[in-house]
């Protein structure tokens, strides 16, 4: 694997887990009444899974122009760390929403 597609692999990986973190520190500021941090969370989650969306379109693109990488278990690990990190954020969201409304009750 080459040096770059490693790197791209890598910020697959470190992006997605940022994300994920961010998006359990939201869950738990929200939890905690602090929906300010909790929303300022689930933004640094997004703008962590954007990095990491650049880094796996950096890696089709290359694909797309024929410039084929061996697939190995870090490749599909950072894949899906992506997929569980986008996932886990979405629910992040919805489970902020309903501390919100239940703290308003």
């Amino acid at each position: 694997m080459d040096e770059q597609n490693l790197e791209a692999i890598m910020g697959l990986i470190m992006n997605s887990g940022n994300a994920k973190s961010d998006a359990m520190e939201a869950i738990q500021a929200a939890k905690d009444g602090d929906f300010e941090l909790a929303d300022a969370k689930i933004v640094s989650a997004g703008e962590s899974l954007t990095l990491a969306h650049q880094s796996q379109t950096g890696l089709l693109t290359k694909e797309a122009q024929g410039d084929n990488m061996t697939v190995t278990l870090l490749t599909v690990h950072s894949q899906d760390h992506l997929m569980t990190s986008i996932a886990f954020k979405d629910i992040a969201v919805e489970i902020i929403e309903l501390h919100r409304r239940l703290s308003a009750k």
